[in-house]
């Protein structure tokens, strides 16, 4: 089985509670969302084997942590399954960047991945329908492994769609909920990201404020 793949590198992982863990990279192309603030292109991708993946992982040194990403790596579900398959075989652990909605597509993978990071698409920032229902029910598969979920917070976020994201993790509080400000504006968004974590803490959730690690150190 071949994948779309737009690159495959090493670097630091931004984002969440293993911001600044050496991470292996595998970005497949297409999304099946459009997000306004989206700053990632995978319109060039070569078509490779998962045989022919692994061995671009394995040149890329010691490094035991590979994160699947995009895109949207489950609009690719049979490929993902068949190289994380693989990987837990060769005692890599298997780290899933998704943005929550495809919940057939992660069922046929979940057996086979460590930690999902997992997104809150909030309408008022990514300009989209709301898909609280899709997240949900992605959140309840996702409970069988290592999940957390993070949120892009923007200038123009709203405070309903922090509250529709409380409703959402009032039965999972003991995960992390992580309010993640849009590049380039975290001085702007400080007070706004302030006053959202401490609705959220008076709810009982989990959260933390964190930036993007490698945008501010200038990496991949």
């Amino acid at each position: 089985m071949k994948g779309k793949v737009a690159e495959i590198f090493k670097s630091i992982q931004g984002e969440g509670p293993y911001q600044g863990e050496t991470q292996i990279f595998v970005r497949l192309a297409g999304c099946n969302l459009s997000c306004a603030y989206c700053d990632t292109t995978t319109e060039k991708f070569e078509e490779m084997d998962s045989d022919v993946v692994l061995g671009q992982i394995s040149l890329l040194g010691p490094c035991r942590t590979v994160s699947i990403t995009g895109g949207e790596p489950l609009v690719q579900a049979d490929f993902v399954r068949e190289l994380a398959e693989k990987l837990k075989k060769l005692e890599y652990k298997v780290y899933l960047e998704t943005n929550g909605v495809l919940c057939d597509e992660l069922k046929k993978v979940i057996d086979f991945v460590d930690i999902i990071s997992m997104d809150f698409k909030l309408p008022s920032a990514t300009n989209r329908k709301e898909q609280w229902a899709e997240h949900a029910d992605f959140l309840k598969i996702s409970r069988q492994k290592e999940v957390y979920v993070k949120a892009v917070v923007a200038p123009v976020t709203q405070i309903g769609d922090i509250q529709e994201a409380i409703k959402t993790l009032r039965d999972h509080r003991d995960i992390l909920f992580v309010l993640q400000p849009q590049h380039p504006h975290e001085n702007v968004l400080k007070g706004k990201l302030a006053f959202y974590k401490m609705l959220c803490r008076l709810h009982g959730i989990n959260v933390r404020i964190m930036e993007q690690l490698h945008k501010k150190l200038g990496l991949r």
